[in-house]
């Protein structure tokens, strides 16, 4: 039905993070929004499937804080049913899209019919998208792809997660290195991503690597 073996994997693109007047901005992630939207072309060209997570917080998240260390914990940001939490214009999924919300177990007839959609959004309540919505590893695991391609916000945080969380199931990982940004004052990954033999590409190489 879709592009075989190959997923795409958009962490948290989401206006808080995105724009400068967002609750957690991302410094100089606006910079990242033109291959943001190469990406997200491409895959509807293509007939990728796109995995979108989301950040989808309620005021008693435990990653919030009123006095945050901003490591592991935040100010308020992507609040469930806000302006904050919707994607930017780069990356709005396609309708129809399914939508798996971490504060429902769905069964496996419902993973079903989520993955009918070419994209599926899956809102989270933490870092990992794997913890912060138990439904994750089903629908991965259904969906079955041979390699995914990863990219977003950000790339110490969310993005890490995702990526190891996904290397560590087995999968090819690719991280588009043109379509990532990281948040100040905590570790980069990279030489974390290495000993999983994760691959850094950018979009222009990401032909190439499809097959």
């Amino acid at each position: 039905m879709f592009a075989k073996d190959i997923l795409f994997w958009n962490v948290d693109t989401q206006f808080d993070f995105m724009s400068v007047t967002g609750k957690l901005y991302v410094p100089g992630a606006e910079q990242i929004q033109p291959s943001l939207k190469q990406i997200t072309a491409f895959a509807k060209s293509n007939n990728i499937q796109v995995v979108n997570t989301a950040d989808f917080h309620y005021a008693n998240s435990k990653e919030l804080s009123d006095n945050p260390d901003f490591i592991t914990s935040f100010p308020q940001h992507c609040m469930a049913n806000t302006s904050g939490a919707e994607y930017v214009s780069e990356t709005i999924p396609e309708t129809p899209f399914s939508e798996v919300f971490w504060n429902i177990k769905y069964s496996g007839k419902d993973i079903q019919d989520i993955i009918i959609n070419r994209n599926i959004v899956i809102r989270k309540d933490a870092f990992d998208v794997f913890e912060g919505n138990e439904n994750t590893n089903a629908v991965l695991e259904l969906i079955a792809p041979k390699k995914v391609f990863v990219y977003g916000v950000t790339t110490n945080v969310c993005v890490d997660c995702a990526v190891v969380g996904l290397a560590k199931r087995g999968i090819s990982v690719y991280v588009i290195e043109d379509a990532i940004k990281e948040l100040p004052n905590i570790p980069l990954p990279f030489s974390k991503w290495d000993k999983l033999k994760v691959k850094r590409i950018t979009f222009s190489e990401i032909e190439k690597h499809l097959n």
